[in-house]
């Protein structure tokens, strides 16, 4: 097994339940950019940074049985929901693969809606500028979302707390 899908396992052991595609590449491509060494290439696409790799990898480890995905119909889309599998976890006892603890991020991650991930990776894609640069970059791009001062103010504390936390 490649070090790269048991580094997304470990992720998925750590968060119990991931709930929503979008919402898993966006809570993958901020810990990357909190440090956390993921090796997925990301670009920017309609919502926010994106990485055609770890739509691969996730649907491999789906097809070898080490990761569930349920897909449960809403009213007018589908949800899909990942959780590590039993055979996930055994062969992660075997894996040899080491990463910084990211269970607290994860956990403050998953306390938020995807919508405001969103917000916060696109931030995060265009961290080389300066942060009033940021936000008139997410207000070109996401134009669509139409994110409030408020809604900005909330992301950089929340990315603030992120990278403080161990």
């Amino acid at each position: 097994m490649l070090a790269n899908h048991a580094k997304l396992m470990k992720f998925f052991l750590a968060s119990e339940e991931v709930t929503g595609r979008k919402k898993l590449q966006k809570m993958i491509y901020i810990l990357k950019k909190c440090e956390v060494p993921f090796e997925e290439k990301y670009e920017f696409h309609f919502y926010g940074p994106y990485s055609e790799e770890l739509t691969l990898r996730i649907e491999e480890l789906c097809n070898l049985g080490f990761i569930s995905e349920l897909k449960e119909k809403k009213s007018n889309y589908y949800q899909y929901r990942y959780q590590m599998t039993k055979q996930g976890e055994d062969f992660l006892h075997h894996s040899q693969v080491q990463l910084p603890p990211m269970e607290e991020k994860i956990n403050l991650m998953k306390e938020k809606s995807s919508r405001f991930l969103e917000l916060v990776s696109t931030m995060l894609y265009f961290d080389h500028l300066e942060p009033q640069e940021v936000e008139e970059k997410v207000r070109t791009v996401k134009k669509k979302q139409n994110y409030t001062d408020q809604d900005m103010a909330e992301a950089w504390v929340f990315i603030s707390e992120l990278r403080q936390k161990h």
